[in-house]
Formats: C-alpha cells, structure tokens, sequence
C-alpha cells in the first residue's frame, strides 16, 4: 500500500489502473501474471480511492452471477482458484413471464456441464482479490484519489492526493459508472433510462435453493433471485437468494421504506410461490436503471473498461460478464503485441503499451461483443416491461419454443453464459 510522498520527479510506471473494484483489480492481478512471462517486468499501479478494510461501493454486499464463460477465463488467468471457495453454484434457471403462459428453463446438466455459472458476494471477493494483490508485483496505491491527471505525448501524467504523481504510458479507467477519469479526460457516455429504480436485498425462503436461479418478468421489470450459501445463522431448512427488483421509482421507494412483513407480502405477491414463502429480508439498497455507455471507451492513452465504459440494466446478470470480456480483450491484446514486437526486427526497442495502434486493436476486437450485448439488453428490457399485446404474445412464444424445442437452448444458453 502507498505512504504519503513528497517527489521531484514521476514515478515512471508503464499502466496505471484507476479503480481496484472487480474490473481493476483483475486487470491489475492479468497484468502481473502476464508480466512474469516478459523480458523486462511491467510496471503496474493500481490506484483505489476507498479502503477495502471498510465499506467499499465496489464490493459491498450485493452479490453477482459470474457466468461459465467468465469462470473459465478467470481460471486462465489464475484468479478463479482463489475465489471458488465463495461461489455457488447455479445449476438451473427458470425464466417466467409473470401472469403469461410462457416459461423455460435452463439446466446445466442438459447441457453436459456443472454449473451455468456461480453466485459470489461482492465483499467477500474483494477481499481476497486485495490479500493477491498484496502478493503481486502490483504498486497498489490505497486509499488514493487521484486530484488531477494531464494527457501528455508520451502517456499521462497521474497526481494523487497524498502527493504521489505517476506517469503511466497506458492509463485505464476502471473507476465505475461514475468515473473520475472520464470526467477529467471530458469524454462523454450515451445513456438511455428505463425510469426503473432496483431494489436490492438478501432475502430467506422456507425451502432450500437446491442451486436453482429465477428470472421473473412482472409489469414494473425483472425480478431475478440468485441462491447463496447459508450463513451459520441461517438454519438449513432455509434459503438465502440475492434479490434485484426492478419497480418503477416511486413504488421502489415505497417499498425500500415498507416494513418487513409488507416487504416480503408485495414479493410474494409479484413473485408466486415457486421458491416457497418468503420469510426474511436484510437491508435494502436501490439504485435507478440506466443503459450508459461510450461509444467508443478508448481515448489518447487510455482505455475505458467494465462500468467506465458501459453499465446495464441488471436483466440477465452480464454487466460484471461483460466488464470480464473488457479486461480480457485488452489483456489479449497486449499479449499478442508484446509477441508480435518479440518476434520482430526491432525486438530491443520496448513496446509503447500506450500506443495508438494497441488501442485501435483492443477498440477492434471488443466492437462486436459491446454492440450486441448493449442490444441485446435494451430489447430484453423494452420487450419483457411492454404490456402491448403483440409483445406480449411474441414474448410468450418464444420462452414455449425454447421449452418445446430444446436444440434451442444451447445457443440461448451459451449467450447467457458469457460465451463469445
């Protein structure tokens, strides 16, 4: 971790991650694993504004679905073995469209593997993502903010608030939905509102999970629950799920304020019974939905990925998935370069990590994912909140084909899995 410095001089670093969350902190730990296999080791600093012995907005106490596309490349890199222990597995999904006909579901052992994908709390991750790091070859600067940050030829020149001042060849912006970075750097995001408001809370049920996750389409949004593991509080004959509710603002905020037992009614109410009654709630925290995101998350130097460059609506669990595929696509990027710069005549001059030509590269190869996935998500949400009829019964049909016809499935389901 950083002290406070007083310097004449930039520490010279060759990528500097603005943002330890899940995105930077992967990065930062892809990076140092690539690093081992170069000549001349990177250097890397991550720069993290909140101290993640407290309550840190990056990994508080929501919890995420990581699909099997996204355990598989976190295994690549090393990272997945760590964090194993946290997950839970999600070995089936039932999608429904609340007071309709149409209904599917999703099971993993259709489809020859063990788990779809693992539900894993956010505080817990972010620990044990920061004791790897401290292992690493990462400078990891925390609690830092950084003040002022100004673009020059050569890369960017990073001032924190103990006083430290960076120069990074590669600045990546891995800061969040509202990121310091791109506000400095004055690059603006897209945003579409889908004036819905999340409720989110950890709620128990009366009978056990048995690794099942529930998507439910209702008039005011999705609610969609995700099985945790129990807690040595928790008796066994209960259940614990992460709860996402989409409402409209105004009976979000009602809701939010209710009592417990008006609560776990009005869910009950909107849910059905499929999971059995609901007979607890902790703490709930909201949020407003919004689809934000930058048309192109490159910049001179730098580059914008995970909620720096793209938040979505939390229909279908990709967001973190998608921050994922950021964080891999430049790390391939910048693994192919760095083969490709060995291999050449030049070999002895030092790849620029920071130059045009690998910016252009990762833009490239990350194009196709974001444009479709962004579709994707905003279909999702006006097809399945839209109470017009012809939406209505197109949406039906197509949950009964997928249940009618389960060849149907697999590319539905390897979409839902991360798989690019």
């Amino acid at each position: 971790m950083s002290t406070s410095l007083t310097q004449t001089e930039p520490l010279a670093v060759d990528v500097a991650i603005v943002g330890g969350a899940m995105a930077g902190a992967t990065l930062a730990l892809g990076l140092a694993k690539l690093s081992e296999s170069l000549a001349r080791p990177l250097r890397i600093a991550l720069i993290e504004a909140h101290s993640i012995q407290q309550q840190h907005p990056g990994f508080d106490a929501r919890a995420i679905a990581i699909a099997h596309g996204s355990i598989f490349e976190l295994t690549r890199l090393g990272i997945w073995p760590k964090l194993q222990h946290l997950g839970t597995a999600i070995e089936n999904i039932h999608v429904s469209d609340r007071g309709h006909f149409g209904m599917t579901e999703l099971n993993a052992k259709a489809l020859g593997i063990a788990a779809l994908g693992q539900v894993v709390e956010l505080a817990q991750m972010g620990k044990v993502l920061f004791e790897e790091l401290a292992k690493s070859s990462v400078d990891v600067y925390c609690p830092a903010k950084v003040v002022d940050l100004q673009a020059q030829a050569n890369g960017h020149r990073v001032l924190l608030d103990d006083g430290t001042v960076l120069h990074c060849q590669l600045l990546v912006a891995a800061d969040g939905a509202h990121s310091v970075v791109r506000k400095q750097l004055g690059q603006a995001t897209e945003q579409i509102d889908f004036e819905q408001t999340a409720v989110v809370a950890n709620v128990t049920t009366d009978q056990p999970h048995q690794h099942w996750a529930y998507e439910r389409f209702t008039q005011t949004g999705p609610i969609a629950l995700l099985p945790m593991t129990t807690t040595p509080s928790t008796p066994s004959v209960q259940s614990r799920y992460s709860l996402v509710w989409a409402l409209t603002p105004a009976k979000a905020d009602e809701l939010k304020q209710a009592d417990k037992a008006e609560f776990l009614a009005a869910l009950q109410q909107a849910f059905g019974h499929r999971v059995g009654r609901f007979i607890d709630v902790g703490q709930r925290v909201s949020y407003p939905l919004t689809l934000s995101y930058m048309p192109r998350p490159i910049y001179h130097r730098c580059v914008f990925v995970g909620n720096a460059a793209q938040t979505l609506h939390p229909i279908a669990g990709q967001g973190f998935n998608l921050g994922l595929r950021d964080v891999v696509g430049l790390l391939k990027v910048l693994e192919q370069a760095f083969s490709a710069n060995a291999a050449s005549a030049n070999a002895s001059v030092e790849l620029d990590v920071g130059s045009s030509a690998i910016l252009h590269q990762y833009l490239s190869a990350r194009q196709a994912d974001r444009s479709s996935t962004l579709t994707n998500i905003e279909f999702l949400v006006r097809g399945f909140s839209n109470q017009y009829w012809p939406f209505v019964t197109g949406r039906n049909l197509s949950l009964r084909l997928l249940s009618w016809l389960p060849p149907l499935k697999r590319p539905v389901a390897q979409i839902a899995m991360g798989w690019r």
